[in-house]
């Protein structure tokens, strides 16, 4: 008997040991999108969700190193969803994707901010309302989400595009009518990615709304001790005010008050 529990003993170690092992490194899937995050001309990565992840990892007890694995959009999420990556950050929460990955609570990125379209300063296009869309070729991000009557709306023809940056050139060079982009940080974005914003036109119409960007880890990763780890330090970040200064430098707002409620709530009913 006692030989059996010490089996049992070392087994539970080694297995305890191998979760670790299998987590030492945290994989970040990170894509060219200024301001929040950055690639330069030798692929090295910057931005927001690494500045978190890395304050998480000097403040956690896990000896664990934070790795950026570069990628296009469309691939971060496809990695993500299939477990290839541990973490990608500034995502939108929509159904399909909670399917797929598992998302941390609060956002760290709260927007009060319109979505806009940009078409070529000498284009004769006209967007005054939704409806005007029609018909109209819009170039999008492969895989990006925007507000949920636009990205249901079958009607619409949408040119998916592997960036931004493509989107942009494609709308320059008259191949399609129009970009969609978050009006907050379109200016800037274009302005990193050596674009001439003076040559697009912004349409009338927008479509405002608080949008949310969030955390999200693999499926696996989330239900690993470092994964349950990382999002209890994010909500306590959350709660005590290091996100506000983690994401201040960004020009990003504080995380309204109402969503910390919300969490609270929640985590309360989730315990009966």
């Amino acid at each position: 008997m006692k030989f059996f529990l010490a089996i049992m003993l070392v087994l539970s170690l080694y297995s305890t040991k191998q979760a670790f092992a299998d987590h030492e490194q945290i994989l970040v899937a990170v894509d060219h999108a200024p301001p929040y995050s950055a690639l330069d001309e030798k692929g090295n990565a910057k931005g927001l969700i690494l500045d978190i992840l890395n304050y998480i990892k000097h403040h956690s007890d896990e000896d664990i190193t934070v790795k950026a694995v570069p990628c296009p959009f469309s691939r971060c999420i496809r990695m993500l969803a299939q477990g290839e990556v541990d973490v990608m950050g500034g995502l939108v929460r929509t159904p399909a994707r909670e399917s797929q990955m598992s998302f941390v609570t609060p956002p760290y990125m709260a927007l009060s901010s319109s979505y806009v379209f940009y078409g070529h300063q000498h284009s004769q296009v006209k967007v005054e309302r939704y409806e005007d869309l029609i018909g109209k070729r819009i170039a999008i991000m492969r895989g990006a989400a925007f507000f949920p009557r636009f990205d249901k709306d079958t009607r619409l023809d949408k040119v998916e595009v592997p960036s931004e940056r493509v989107a942009i050139d494609l709308v320059l060079k008259g191949r399609v009518d129009l970009v969609i982009a978050v009006e907050d940080t379109a200016d800037l974005a274009m302005n990193v990615l050596s674009q001439p914003a003076h040559q697009l036109r912004k349409m009338a119409y927008r479509h405002t709304q608080v949008i949310y960007g969030h955390m999200a880890m693999s499926r696996e990763f989330s239900q690993s001790h470092v994964g349950r780890e990382f999002s209890e330090h994010m909500r306590q970040m959350a709660k005590n005010k290091v996100l506000d200064k983690l994401v201040a430098p960004y020009q990003l707002p504080a995380i309204p008050p109402q969503l910390l409620s919300e969490e609270t709530g929640r985590m309360h009913t989730n315990t009966f």
